[in-house]
C-alpha cells in the first residue's frame, strides 16, 4: 500500500482502513494505541469536545468521547509518518504530493470532485469529494520546502468531519 492508496480511499469513502467517524474514541485507541491527545485535554480533561488526538500525521478530533473528524496532515514537508494501521511497513514517507497527481488518482478511482471555493483563495486550493464530503487543502511550498516545483500545490491536509 502506498500514500497515494491512502489518499484516495480516504477521499472516496470518508475511512482511513478501520477508522470513520462515529466510532468510539476507544476503539480506535484498541487499533491505534494510545494517542497523543490536544494540551485541552492535558488541562481540562478527557470531557472537553472538538479536540484531536495524533498519532504522527493522523488526527482524529473528539467529540463526546467519539471520533467527529479525522484528518491526514502532510504541510508539504519533505517526509511525514502515520501509524502502521494506516500506512503500513512505513514509518516515514515522502509525503510531497502534487495537486495534479491526487487529482490523477481520484479520477482513476472514479472519485468525483469539485472545487472547494470556501477553501480556494491566494496562495491556496481546495476540493471536496462525492460522497464522502473529504476535504482536501493544497498550498504552494513555503520557503523551506526543497521540492522540485516551488510554483505547484501540494497536499498540505486531507480531512473529514461529521457535523
Amino acid at each position: 500500500m502506498t500514500l497515494m492508496n491512502v489518499l484516495v480511499d480516504f477521499a472516496r469513502t470518508g475511512r482511513v482502513g478501520a477508522l470513520h467517524c462515529g466510532m468510539p474514541l476507544a476503539e480506535a485507541e484498541d487499533l491505534l494505541g494510545p494517542g497523543r491527545p490536544h494540551p485541552a485535554h492535558i488541562m481540562k480533561g478527557p470531557e472537553i469536545d472538538g479536540y484531536p488526538y495524533s498519532w504522527g500525521g493522523l488526527s482524529l478530533v473528539v467529540t463526546q468521547r467519539a471520533v467527529s473528524g479525522i484528518s491526514i496532515s502532510l504541510w508539504s514537508r519533505s517526509t511525514a509518518h502515520l501509524p502502521p494501521l494506516v500506512l503500513p511497513d512505513s514509518e516515514s514517507f515522502d509525503a510531497m504530493v502534487l495537486r495534479e497527481d491526487l487529482i490523477t488518482g481520484l479520477d482513476t478511482a472514479g472519485c468525483d470532485h469539485e472545487v472547494n471555493s470556501v477553501l480556494t483563495f491566494g496562495e491556496q486550493s481546495s476540493i471536496l469529494t462525492r460522497p464522502a464530503e473529504v476535504c482536501a487543502v493544497f498550498s504552494l511550498p513555503g520557503r523551506d520546502h526543497h521540492g522540485p516545483h516551488r510554483d505547484r500545490h501540494y497536499l498540505d491536509v486531507m480531512h473529514k468531519h461529521t457535523a
